[in-house]
């Protein structure tokens, strides 16, 4: 079940986009994968279509209609945000977060790695590298 907070926000957040629950067509079908018999029996995957826009949802998530119907409700906020703003804001939320977090682990391990010793030669090609570690005939002593 959803809790009627998460249930406030979504219709604020529909309102602030512009869709009306006037504008959607919402049907229910058959869902598929798996859940066996309960899944075969009820029609509790949501298809839900922004008429205005042609936006189409179709949300098979859980077993309950109710929550199916949310979701789909969620999901088609973020496809008519995507397409109003070029990105969804909470998808940007996550991708800035994890950009953050890898610069900060690439400076965490840029600061603790040690400067190259000055005796070891570093090449890139591994042939090179190879023929680094073979001594040269006229260098070994009989």
């Amino acid at each position: 079940m959803v809790r009627p907070e998460k249930l406030a926000a979504l219709k604020e957040r529909m309102e602030s986009l512009g869709i009306r629950e006037q504008d959607l067509e919402e049907s229910f079908v058959r869902g598929a994968g798996r859940g066996g018999q309960k899944v075969n029996k009820t029609n509790n995957c949501v298809y839900l279509k922004h008429v205005p826009t042609g936006i189409a949802v179709k949300c098979h998530v859980d077993r309950s209609r109710e929550l199916n119907r949310f979701l789909a409700r969620r999901e088609l906020c973020d496809a008519v945000e995507r397409q109003q703003t070029g990105q969804c804001a909470s998808k940007a939320r996550v991708i800035q977060r994890m950009r953050k977090q890898k610069d900060r682990r690439r400076r965490r391990s840029s600061a603790h790695s040690r400067p190259p010793a000055e005796d070891i030669r570093h090449v890139s090609n591994s042939r090179e590298r190879a023929a680094a570690c073979i001594p040269a005939p006229w260098a070994i002593s009989w």
